[in-house]
Order: C-alpha cells, then structure tokens, then sequence
C-alpha cells in the first residue's frame, strides 16, 4: 500500500475536475484486479555471485554456483486508475498497477532468497468512440514509467527471517490500453480492459525475455457528473 500512495500525485489532475463534471463530463475512480506477464529471459543468475550466467544448470568455472532459470512475470496485480473525461469523447487519465506482494526470484547461496516486484504507471491521453449512459468504450494511450524492485530475505534457522531492499531499476515506457465501462447503477461501473506496457530496456533486468508487456484487469470504480 505505501508503494501506491508514492504515485497518487498522478491521480491529481482528474480530482481537480470534480467540480466541473456536467452532462458532457464525468470524473472516473477506480480500483482494479488483474495480471500483467513478460516471458522469462534464456539467461540466468549465478546463486554464488548474482550476476547473469547462461546456460541455465551449468556451474560457474569461477565462483562453482549454479546457473539458475529465473522466472517470468506473473501473478496477482493490484490498480488505481482515475480519468477526467472533459468532453463528449475526449478526456485525460492515470493509473498505477503494482505486485502488492513479493514474488519468488531465485536462490542464491551469497545472499539468500531474491524477491521481486514490478509497477507500471502512465499518463494518458482517452478517446471515448462510445459514450452513453451506460456503456462507455475507453481508448487511451500515453507514457509513464516501469519500476522493477529486488529485495532479498536471509534466514537464521527457519524461525528468524528479515527481508530488505537489494536493488532497483525504472525505465521510461509507452502504453496504450482499451476498456470497457459496463454501468450497473447511474455511478457505479465495472471496467474489464486490456493494456500493453511497452518498455525499452526492461530485458537488462534478470530474469525478463521481453520489453513487450500484457496486462488484462477489470476495475471496479464510481463516476461523478450526469451521464444523460
């Protein structure tokens, strides 16, 4: 949760249009459910050294660690969105998906357990084809950044375990998305849509196989302005 407050100034643009949503303008806030995947690299990392090693299961002539596989990006994310939409079709927005928790990375035997986490956030610009009362379809596309984080668990017995930051890494990334607003009260919709984060450099982080990233999510959010 900290991790996300950190990027709520991108959400600050639509709030401040709260006042002004009329029956050509609604303000958006949401919360949303999904996935985002990359494939894993062909690389690996060196349990003795944590540097990249290829291939995967061969020993290092230098440091004898193995040559781990590393994984590819998964699992649960969590999002907040927020989208100011000022004209009939046209509108602005923001939003920010995070891992909420840790996933497994590789073992190493130098430091112990590498965890990971990823965060996209974009700005975007939203064009809004279909835009009734209830039914709104949302294509948007913009920039924002990628966050990749390592944090490494080390363990005394099996009791005692602490975990603390390792390294970190942002990039620049272009998005685009599309989603569509199914409204089951006058406020309150329900938003499935697919993104993709294209991410320049994101295959120099271990473990990642391309700069090309899906995410599917559906958002729960609430709209403010009438939408007659």
């Amino acid at each position: 949760m900290k991790r996300i407050c950190r990027y709520l100034p991108i959400l600050s643009l639509p709030l401040l249009c709260v006042p002004f949503a009329s029956a050509q303008s609604s303000v958006d806030f949401m919360m949303g459910f999904g996935t985002a995947h990359d494939k894993a690299n062909t690389n690996g990392l060196d349990s003795a050294s944590v540097g990249t090693c290829s291939p995967v299961g061969s020993v290092s002539s230098l440091t004898g660690g193995t040559c781990n596989a590393t994984p590819s990006l998964g699992g649960f994310f969590l999002g907040i969105g927020g989208d100011a939409i000022l004209w009939k079709h046209f509108g602005i927005g923001g939003e920010i998906n995070v891992q909420p928790a840790k996933s497994n990375f590789v073992e190493t035997d130098s430091y112990g357990e590498l965890k990971s986490r990823e965060t996209f956030y974009d700005f975007n610009a939203i064009y809004a084809p279909v835009n009734t009362k209830r039914v709104a379809l949302q294509l948007s596309g913009g920039i924002g950044g990628a966050r990749t984080s390592l944090a490494v668990t080390g363990c005394v017995g099996t009791a005692a375990c602490q975990t603390e930051p390792f390294a970190s890494a942002s990039h620049f990334q272009i998005h685009a998305g599309a989603g569509l607003s199914l409204f089951v009260t006058d406020h309150i919709f329900i938003r499935p849509a697919f993104d993709i984060h294209y991410v320049p450099g994101l295959t120099d982080e271990p473990g990642y196989g391309s700069n090309l990233v899906p995410e599917a999510t559906v958002w729960v959010g609430y709209s403010f302005g009438d939408r007659q």
